[in-house]
């Protein structure tokens, strides 16, 4: 009877860690779709054109609303690990300074009025802003430099103890890329 009973609990306890095992969170596309419009502040019924891929341990997330057009690089743990946001409208820029081999400019929180940045420089940064949802004073340690090799500007600024890297195009200000670190 002792042996019975030992049998019966070992075969229970083996069907509880195999249950155990397979009890992990499954996120599924819909819940990376969420993730990416919750980002966005869009609702479903904004978006079209809604595009899901699974691609290396990550969703690519795509879709387009009035404003414009939102693509996301996901996790499968639900992270976003990058986004890119181009508006709708083409607002053409032309920028009349000649390119220069960088141009680097910091300043840091409560202390936006002693550091100034040239006008396309300070246009890259609100772009990337906007994009985020920020205002300048929501940031802190801001920089802005160009890489007149591929014309494009690179923003950084810190939010809540988390570094934020922007790509921007220099002649569109159209933010091409954002990493968090």
């Amino acid at each position: 009877m002792a042996r019975r009973n030992s049998l019966i609990f070992l075969t229970a306890f083996g069907l509880l860690l195999t249950g155990c095992g397979k009890s992990g969170l499954e996120i599924t596309k819909e819940d990376i779709l969420e993730v990416a419009r919750d980002d966005a502040n869009v609702t479903k019924s904004e978006c079209e054109n809604v595009s899901i891929k699974e691609q290396k341990g990550s969703y690519i997330v795509s879709f387009t609303t009035n404003g414009g057009s939102y693509e996301y690089k996901i996790g499968k743990d639900g992270i976003i690990t990058e986004r890119n946001f181009k508006h709708s409208s083409k607002e053409e820029s032309v920028q009349e300074e000649p390119a220069k081999e960088e141009i680097s400019t910091t300043t840091k929180k409560k202390e936006s009025s002693s550091t100034s940045f040239d006008d396309s420089q300070q246009q890259a940064i609100n772009a990337v802003l906007t994009n985020s949802g920020l205002e300048q004073d929501d940031v802190s340690d801001i920089t802005c430099s160009l890489d007149s090799n591929t014309n494009q500007y690179t923003v950084t600024f810190v939010l809540n103890d988390v570094k934020n890297t922007s790509i921007v195009d220099a002649n569109t200000f159209v933010v091409l890329s954002t990493i968090v670190e």
